[in-house]
């Protein structure tokens, strides 16, 4: 499964090689996907390549081909180069506890679905893909809508989160200092850290001293839930 940023990317090269034969430069590509640097292209094509999608070749600057489509290549894949493109963790309907009327007996569990897993390490691709849904108890839930995540990595042992725990978090678009949050990183990956703002930066803090604490600019992370509730099975 590719990222929408990996789909993007992978289609504006496939154009550009039937349009002139040639693959477009690394500035081109970066103004093209709108990023802040080269370094996102280049995990980008490494991505591709090791999906099997692209192949650089040996020996000759620049030069790379496409050795396959996407089976299904959504018309909004080159949409965020005209501007209607955005990117998010989650897509869907989410789950939110129903409201009750009155001597209506409350529910005992509400639907939420699984969109993936999250990294708690380095951030994994981004998440958005239902692929099942758990009954969690409403007194878990905030007001609003809600997702689960099944957690990939240690960096948050330190906050009681383990690799294997399912998080509950609510969705939202921004968060206080000190929150544990789900980022949306460069619009293609995504992590689980505790937030911190820094002046004009955000720094996303692990809870584990194995793992340093990322420091980005205010434009390069975006805000796509709040932790609320977590799951365990023993």
């Amino acid at each position: 499964m590719l990222t929408p940023k990996q789909k993007e990317l992978l289609m504006f090269i496939h154009e550009r090689l039937k349009e002139t034969g040639v693959p477009p430069s690394f500035d081109e590509m970066k103004e093209a996907l709108d990023l802040k640097s080269k370094s996102g292209i280049h995990r980008l094509i490494t991505a591709l390549e090791e999906r099997g999608f692209v192949r650089r070749l040996p020996h000759r600057a620049r030069a790379m081909e496409i050795v396959r489509l996407p089976d299904s290549v959504p018309q909004s894949v080159t949409a965020r180069a005209r501007g209607g493109f955005s990117p998010s963790v989650i897509e869907g309907s989410l789950g939110r506890v129903p409201e009750v009327s009155e001597g209506e007996a409350a529910p005992q569990t509400v639907a939420v679905p699984v969109m993936g897993k999250i990294a708690a390490g380095v951030p994994a691709e981004a998440i958005q893909s239902r692929l099942a849904t758990i009954e969690v108890p409403p007194e878990l839930l905030a007001k609003g809508e809600h997702y689960a995540l099944e957690v990939k990595g240690d960096s948050m042992i330190e906050a009681g989160i383990l690799e294997g725990d399912t998080i509950i978090v609510r969705r939202c678009e921004d968060a206080t200092n000190g929150d544990i949050i789900v980022a949306l990183v460069d619009e293609e990956e995504a992590t689980l850290k505790r937030l911190r703002r820094r002046g004009d930066s955000v720094a996303l803090e692990a809870a584990n001293p194995s793992y340093e604490t990322r420091i980005f600019g205010p434009d390069r992370v975006r805000v796509q839930g709040r932790l609320v509730g977590l799951i365990r099975r023993y």
